[in-house]
């Protein structure tokens, strides 16, 4: 672990979890359009920053394949296949989390108020230090994201956003992974706009 503040993202320690970003359910979100982007560009980011990417798939039978882009983005994966809404209860996804020996994980996908909060709750209590990215999940409607990510915040997790995420991760400008990691920030921007 670094020296940094906890409430900082840590390249050397986290460790990357896309919740059930999934076709099916995917296409029932009002935000996909400004949120798998994001998604798309934190697993680029990961890979090029070295933190490793868990990806879990809710009853794939029912709401299907990770969305296309996202899978691509992380490469080379076993999605891990769930029916808890907490990712911690699923004894696969515990083992995989536990085998990538990193302290912090940062949590994105569907639905905020359900999949995320549940997994964020439970890895805190484990002694986790958890970090949501706000902008890239999303629930059907906002009004249970918006009162999710504001119970995270009160329960301690670092309720964050992606491009402070990267810019935390990153650390410092005048680096070639800086550069590589601005031009998916700037991408991002083009993007979602």
């Amino acid at each position: 672990m670094s020296s940094l503040s906890p409430w900082l993202a840590d390249r050397a320690d986290a460790v990357v979890v896309i919740v059930d970003v999934q076709e099916r359910l995917a296409a029932s979100m009002t935000r996909r359009d400004e949120v798998v982007p994001r998604i798309v560009a934190l697993a680029k980011a990961a890979r090029i920053l070295g933190m490793p990417i868990l990806v879990t798939r809710q009853n794939p039978a029912g709401l299907g394949d990770t969305v296309s882009d996202v899978s691509a983005a992380v490469g080379e994966h076993a999605p891990i296949d769930k029916m808890t809404f907490c990712c911690r209860d699923d004894a696969g996804f515990s083992a995989e989390l536990a085998g990538t020996w990193r302290g912090q994980v940062v949590l994105v996908g569907m639905e905020t108020h359900i999949c995320v909060t549940q997994t964020a709750l439970a890895l805190l209590e484990d002694g986790y230090r958890v970090h949501v990215v706000a902008d890239a999940t999303c629930s059907r409607r906002d009004s249970d994201a918006t009162v999710a990510l504001a119970r995270l915040q009160q329960a301690g997790v670092a309720v964050t956003t992606l491009e402070a995420l990267l810019y935390e991760a990153v650390g410092g400008a005048g680096t070639g992974t800086f550069r590589s990691v601005l031009d998916l920030v700037k991408a991002l921007d083009v993007a979602v706009s």
